[in-house]
């Protein structure tokens, strides 16, 4: 009997352990000719009730800046061939990362410190495992993100700043 329970709370962790997951995203500045000088990267973890993003980012300027995830894997183009946010469920509608009638693609705002870092993580509810948002882009916009399409559309995050994809 003892042998079945350590087999069990064995298996039992293996799964915990694959369902947990970390992937790391290397992520670039944009450019015109593609992929533009590295800003540093960004770990993506499982948590078991929802995403984590921790970013190790460096050059940027500082402030809130719109943090989304963005519907092709490319980032050529200056981040423009990412296409528009990540909205599996086609709902139209940019409301921020804790609204349930939005589309998936929105993330709490990045922060950039005065030294032009990122490091404090946020935390997506929404998204449970990283092979749903596998094979899309992660994009750093300039400006902030009010969860909003008014006044701008999407926030109002304008021009695609840092990219990288999610493999």
């Amino acid at each position: 009997m003892l042998k079945i329970k350590c087999l069990l709370a064995t298996s039992c962790l293996a799964l915990t352990t694959i369902a947990l997951a970390d992937t790391t995203i290397s992520m670039n500045f944009t450019s015109e000719n593609g992929t533009g000088e590295s800003a540093g990267t960004i770990v993506i973890s499982e948590k078991y009730n929802g995403l984590l993003f921790t970013p190790d980012l460096h050059g940027l300027t500082p402030g809130a800046h719109g943090f989304h995830i963005h519907q092709n894997p490319s980032c050529d183009k200056n981040g423009m061939a990412a296409g528009t946010h990540f909205d599996p469920n086609n709902t139209g509608k940019h409301l921020g990362p804790y609204n349930d009638d939005g589309h998936n693609g929105d993330l709490p705002v990045l922060y950039v410190n005065s030294d032009g870092t990122a490091t404090t993580p946020v935390f997506a509810p929404r998204l449970r495992h990283i092979t749903d948002i596998s094979q899309h882009a992660l994009m750093v916009h300039n400006g902030g993100d009010n969860y909003s399409d008014a006044p701008e559309k999407l926030g109002g995050g304008g021009a695609r700043m840092v990219c990288g994809v999610i493999n």
